[in-house]
Formats: structure tokens, sequence, C-alpha cells
């Protein structure tokens, strides 16, 4: 038979026994409600941070989640703990990281940082190409596009229902750069990478000068240092081509010669325009920035997205799919950047009136046929009689061309004539006169800016035809005086050294609207004349040193010549106004 069981023990002191369980099965139960109060224990991370608002919208991240499991990562070992205290103390170990890993920095920065470079390396600089119009390859949109920086596509936004998050997922493409703010995020988990290796793309997006890099683009030094692109290659900042996107040759001469003019080009460089300026103003500085920039990932730059806000603003006038004269894009240039800049009538009122603007004297009078001692009639300029005198401003002065001969000479072969530069400049001398409109007319030069633009023009329309002239001119590349056309008995040397010139080539017997025509520009690297100064043939991407003896066989269309410093001190010094570089009265 088997045992009796013993009946349990009465009494008080029993049923207490009874009714208590085992004392080793209490202590989950016990510590469970400590775990679970809302700030975590103090022993978990060594120095929480409060939560940031933008932490608390990402949400969490099984990468940095693994991470912060590791008890080093704390900085103490934790005692053993059950499975539901392990994984709350791992969760909030993740959200604290999480909110110091944000963009507002904190100790958690270095998790978020190791995790970010497990997408670093799939960044492709090679496709990175941030010169055109920042709009959604998708939706066309530019607000919050975001650069994929694997294939270098444009895209919207970043959230859950953006066209850069459906990227990323279906492309496992990462990494991605807002075009506007600089900052770099990985997709689609949405958290900010900041990365020392990332610096350079940020440079190429967004260059940014000082006072010391302008100084060094000024001085001789600046050709004799070359930069190198991603593929090793050499190139001079300032000197390298622009792209021709289908025929705007015409306008991209013109862009770099108004970038070669120190005061514009240091203005823009250093630059820092706010969502107040007009759009024309932010991307002229942006391509002057890029042009100049000494970390390019390649030797070139595209005048796409400034292009196509020209042709918005000039309202088709000038477009990148037809040919034109650069020569009247300048002109509408320099008065739209005028107006965007707050210019106003007033003299000095902008950096382009500070730079370009001077003054002349226009006197006219009837014509009035007279015989000379000869006995031709010629119309002359008579001061007994009526004459009206007006002041009026400048930023380029227009330069007549002889008319080319007619017939061939004795070989059957066109005859180029070829004048002097200071035969064409008479016409401002004062006592030249020309006949227009049934009027005479004689220039004079008042005053003086620090640069002036020549506009030779070589083109005249009829009805039928429009016809080129030939002619070449002769000129120095430095120390042509101007102080003889100037009124006033403050006349002394106004020494003037060129700084760009803008030819056209074309076949015989073509003009300007044919496919055989191209434009070229010369431009200046350093100065002083000697080794200090070197000159540089730019066609597009094309780019080649020049001799200067060559520069002039050219058909010039525009130049523009800088005042010497040494020169006008003497100027400049009574002049009024905000700057020296104020036009003289």
């Amino acid at each position: 038979m088997p045992p009796r069981k013993k009946a349990a023990p009465k009494g008080k002191a029993a049923a207490k026994r009874a009714a208590s369980p085992p004392l080793e099965i209490d202590p989950p139960v016990v510590q469970e409600p400590v775990q679970l109060a809302p700030p975590p224990p103090e022993p978990v991370v060594s120095a929480p941070r409060p939560p940031s608002p933008a932490a608390e919208d990402e949400g969490s991240r099984p990468r940095k989640r693994a991470r912060t499991q590791e008890p080093e990562d704390n900085g103490r070992v934790l005692a053993p703990l059950s499975p539901r205290q392990a994984e709350r103390d791992a969760l909030a170990a993740a959200l604290i990281a999480e909110q110091d890993g944000d963009e507002h920095g904190g100790t958690g920065a270095l998790h978020a940082e190791r995790a970010s470079d497990l997408y670093l390396d799939t960044v492709n600089r090679n496709t990175l190409d941030f010169d055109f119009e920042k709009l959604c390859s998708v939706c066309l949109s530019n607000i919050h596009i975001y650069g994929c920086l694997v294939c270098g596509k444009y895209f919207q936004g970043r959230g859950k229902s953006s066209y850069a998050f459906a990227h990323s997922v279906a492309e496992d493409h990462h990494v991605f750069i807002n075009l506007e703010t600089g900052k770099v995020y990985v997709l689609p988990d949405g958290y900010p990478v900041s990365d020392p290796s990332l610096d350079d793309i940020g440079h190429v997006l967004n260059p940014r000068f000082t006072q010391q890099s302008i100084v060094h683009i000024s001085s001789p030094l600046h050709f004799r240092t070359p930069s190198f692109d991603l593929s090793n290659k050499p190139y001079i900042p300032g000197f390298i081509g622009l792209n021709n996107i289908k025929r705007n040759d015409h306008l991209n001469v013109v862009i770099h010669s108004l970038l070669h003019v120190a005061p514009l080009r240091d203005y823009l460089l250093l630059s820092n325009f706010t969502q107040k300026e007009p759009e024309l103003l932010k991307r002229f500085a942006s391509l002057a920035k890029k042009l100049w920039n000494p970390r390019l990932f390649k030797a070139q730059v595209s005048p796409h997205e400034f292009l196509q806000e020209v042709a918005r603003v000039s309202q088709g006038r000038f477009k990148i799919t037809e040919l034109g004269d650069p020569a009247d894009f300048l002109g509408w240039l320099l008065n739209r950047l005028h107006l965007d800049m707050g210019g106003t009538k007033k003299k000095g009122s902008s950096m382009i009136y500070r730079t370009f603007q001077g003054e002349l004297r226009l006197e006219t009078q009837q014509v009035k046929v007279q015989r000379d001692a000869f006995g031709f009639a010629r119309p002359q300029f008579d001061i007994d009689r009526e004459t009206k005198s007006m002041t009026t401003p400048f930023l380029f002065l227009g330069i007549d061309l002889p008319a080319p001969p007619l017939f061939q000479d004795s070989e059957d072969k066109n005859i180029v004539p070829q004048v002097t530069l200071a035969s064409v400049l008479a016409k401002y001398d004062g006592s030249t006169t020309q006949e227009s409109g049934g009027q005479l007319k004689r220039y004079k030069l008042t005053g003086l800016p620090p640069y002036i633009v020549l506009h030779y023009k070589r083109f005249t329309k009829n009805n039928f035809v429009e016809e080129k002239n030939p002619t070449i001119v002769n000129f120095p590349l430095r120390g042509v005086d101007f102080g003889e056309y100037l009124d006033g008995s403050r006349n002394g040397p106004q020494l003037y050294d060129l700084v760009a010139n803008v030819t056209h080539e074309s076949v015989a017997g073509t003009t300007r609207d044919k496919e055989a025509t191209v434009w070229k520009v010369h431009l200046r690297a350093g100065g002083g004349g000697g080794d200090n100064e070197r000159w540089f043939l730019l066609q597009d991407l094309l780019l080649e040193e020049t001799r200067k003896d060559m520069i002039f066989l050219g058909e010039t269309v525009l130049q523009i010549w800088e005042r010497r410093t040494d020169a006008a001190k003497g100027v400049s010094a009574g002049l009024n106004g905000e700057s020296s570089m104020e036009v003289d009265s």
C-alpha cells in the first residue's frame, strides 16, 4: 500500500507559509514597474540628452538599435536582466542615440556617422552635375529638390510619399543631398549625414569664396598654380570652357568677358544672396562661382540654368537655340543687372554703373552745305549757328568702321583693309563730325569709367541681306591713352589695358545667321605684361593659349579695357560716392 500523505499542519503560521509563494520567482514581478517608468534608468546611458522634435518624428532605426546593445557603447556593463527588461532598455537607448545623432548634434552623432558609412561608398562623383536647372525629373517641380548622389538625378522631397523616397526603395540608392541647403540624408530611413568626406560635393554645389581667395585670383600666381579635376587633369579656375547647348556661343563669350571684370567678379563671388534677390542675379552669381571654383569635378561648366532664366526674363529675345548678336545681349544684360542690384538713374547707384558708366557730350546742328577752298560742297559744323548740346551717360561706346573696298585687287583677291585704333576713336575727339538724319553730330567724352566697353559695328542690314565689314583693327594690348578724348582741364594720361576681346569668324560670304559662323573670346590671365601676363583663346569647350601678337588679327566685335590703377589714382581720389570705382564727372 502506498504511504499515507501527511496532513497539512494547522495553525496561523502554517497558513501563512502555505499562502506565500517561493521568493526566488518574485524579483521580476517586483522590479518590472521600476523599468516601465517614462524616463530611462540612469545606468543605461551615461549622458542622456533631452529628445529633439526632429528625432521623435524620424522613428527608430534597427541599425542604430543593434549598435547601442553593445555594453561598451554605453560606458558600463549592466547586470543580467529579463528578456522584457533588456528589450525595453535597448529601445530606450536607441531612441536616445537617435536624438543625439540628429542634425542638431550631440554625443550620439558618432553612432549616426557609423551607420551612414555603410552607404557613403555608393556615392559616384562622376555622375554628379549641378549645372542644370533644379527640377524634379518626375514632376518637374522646383520645390524641395534633392539630388541622388549615386546616379545624379533630381527628385522632389524625402518623405514617405515623395519621389526621392520611391527612388531610394526602387533603385537601392540611399544618399541624397538637398540642393538648396546642401544637407545630406540617407533614404528611406530619412536621417541626416555629416561626414567630412562629403565636403567636396558641397563645395561643387555651392562654392564659397573669401577675401584671401579673391586676392589669390587677382595675382599672377593664379595661373601658375593650376587646380585638378577628378581625372587629375590640370585646369586654371576662370579659364574653363562653357557648354554650347545648341547655338549659344554668342552668349558664352559675353559671360566670359563680364566675369573677368575684377569689380563685378569679386562682387558676385563674395555675394551671399537670400530669397529676396531676383532669380537672374542669383543664377549669374552661381555661374560666376562655378566658373572660378578651384575644386571642380570636371573642368567645364554649363550655363544652362542661367540661360534658361535669361530666356524667361527677356521673354524669348535671347534663346539658346538661335544665334544672335553678343552686343545686343551685353547691353540688355548690363541694364538688367543694374536694375536687379537695386540701381536707379543716379550715377554710381549699382556695381554696374560704378564699373562701366561714363559720360559724353553730344552736339548737334542742322546740316548746311558749304563749299570748301577746293570748291567741293561738304557739310560743315559752324559754331556761329545754333548748336544743341547735351550730356548723356553710356555703358559702352560704338565704333564705326570705314567701308570696305568695292573692287578686288590686281590678283582678283579681296582686299582686307586695316585701320588703327586711334583712327576709329577719333569719333570722340570733339572735332570730327558725322552726318545722320539731316544733322551733324560730334562727340566728346566728359567722364571715363574704370572699364570701357567698345563695340565695333561690323554688321549692317538692309531690306534684303545682312552684310559684315571685314576691316581689321590694329590695337595694342596695353597702354591705350583715352585721356586725349576726355574733355576738361584735367586731361592727363588715362591708360587702359585690354582685358577681353570678342571676335567673329565666318566663311567668306556668310554672316552671323549661318551655320559656319563661330564666336571666340580672348581672355587675359594675370597682368602687367611680360611673364606675368598670358592670353587664352576660348571657343565653347575649346581652350588654348595664344600668342599676344596674333590677337588683333581677328574680326573684333567687342572689347573691354581696364584702367590702370596707377594712372587712375589722381582722378579717383577726387571722386565722390560709395566706392573708388565711381565714374569720373
